[in-house]
């Protein structure tokens, strides 16, 4: 049986004396390949070309690129984190896959890369970001197996600053998604704000997941295993689903959600609630922060969600509690309550 390969550019050309002759090349403008179709000469000269063509040579750039592709810091990413990088990865090919690789312990290097970085940034102040992230990381893991001595793209490098301090869910803004988002999407915000869980995982839970008394998962981006203590009014909301499925959450036909189209179903239900410059992702934050001001402890607040306790106090130091009304009151009410000196004057 003949197998199609993909990709062969065939030329047909007229010799001198008259006869046509059929020449077939790996692909266009590649090497001319020997023997007939279909022939293990054939074969092994399109193995060897295709071969030739992926790895990138020994002393570029792109060949750390290549070795990254392969190491397990890449390949035990989840798949949607994986996408995200190839299309990075595609974007520093493009500019310095031919980069020599003893040009990373010229002094200059991490103003070029900073410069590339820049110019991105007119586009997307995040892409040039995640772009920049994506290069340390793929150095990072080069200079950890000794492929080479200096990374340039080591500590900061980012440009985007995102404040979140005030992107956080209030009652009222619960409220309203309530009384206006459809009801297939009331049970979505029940689990984000009891569980603190990511959208994909939530996506992906299944009834199986839930005996009644805890749900347990396994973290899409982070791998790790979480049981979660169900409280009284998420327990209520899950007793009273009506399954459909093999998933908790589903489309109001039914249906398993695409990432896509549940945010586009999100995003019309905020703005239907006149919910404004919230996201779905701010839920996450919103239930780390209503987990401390309820006196949850790091630790407390970790185990739950399933973040680890630096990124925890990263969140309630920088991005919300710095501006949360709430604390400074208890903070008030706990001085007024106190004793000494200060209560009498």
């Amino acid at each position: 049986m003949l197998v199609r390969l993909k990709g062969i550019h065939t030329v047909k050309a007229r010799l001198s004396d008259g006869t046509v002759r059929t020449y077939h090349y790996a692909w266009r403008k590649g090497p001319l390949l020997t023997g007939e179709p279909g022939t293990p000469e054939f074969m092994a000269s399109y193995n060897a070309a295709v071969a030739s063509r992926q790895a990138p040579p020994a002393g570029v750039l792109a060949a750390l690129i290549a070795g990254f592709k392969i190491a397990d810091e890449f390949t035990s990413l989840a798949a949607r984190t994986k996408a995200d990088y190839v299309k990075q990865i595609g974007k520093i090919e493009k500019e310095f896959g031919d980069l020599p690789i003893k040009a990373l312990d010229d002094r200059r290097m991490r103003g070029i890369f900073k410069e590339w970085r820049d110019r991105l940034a007119v586009k997307s102040l995040r892409q040039a970001d995640y772009a920049w992230t994506v290069l340390a990381r793929i150095l990072s893991v080069a200079k950890d197996r000794g492929k080479i001595t200096t990374n340039p793209c080591e500590r900061g490098g980012r440009i985007y600053r995102a404040d979140r301090a005030d992107n956080v869910w209030t009652d009222a803004d619960e409220a309203a998604f309530y009384l206006h988002a459809p009801r297939h999407l009331h049970l979505a915000m029940m689990l984000a704000l009891w569980t603190g869980q990511r959208q994909g995982d939530l996506l992906k839970l299944t009834w199986s997941s839930y005996d009644g008394k805890y749900i347990r998962l396994r973290q899409g981006k982070t791998k790790r295993r979480i049981t979660i203590p169900v409280a009284g009014p998420l327990k209520a909301a899950l007793d009273g689903t009506k399954r459909r499925g093999l998933l908790i959450l589903a489309t109001a036909a039914g249906e398993r959600w695409t990432p896509d189209g549940f945010r586009s179903s999100w995003r019309k239900a905020c703005a239907k609630a006149g919910v404004e410059a919230l996201t779905f992702h701010d839920l996450r934050g919103s239930a780390v922060t209503r987990l401390a001001l309820a006196g949850c402890t790091e630790p407390e607040i970790a185990a739950i969600t399933g973040l680890s306790i630096r990124d925890v106090s990263t969140i309630l130091d920088v991005h919300y509690l710095s501006r949360d009304v709430g604390l400074a009151e208890s903070a008030v009410r706990k001085l007024e309550a106190g004793t000494g000196p200060a209560k009498k004057l």
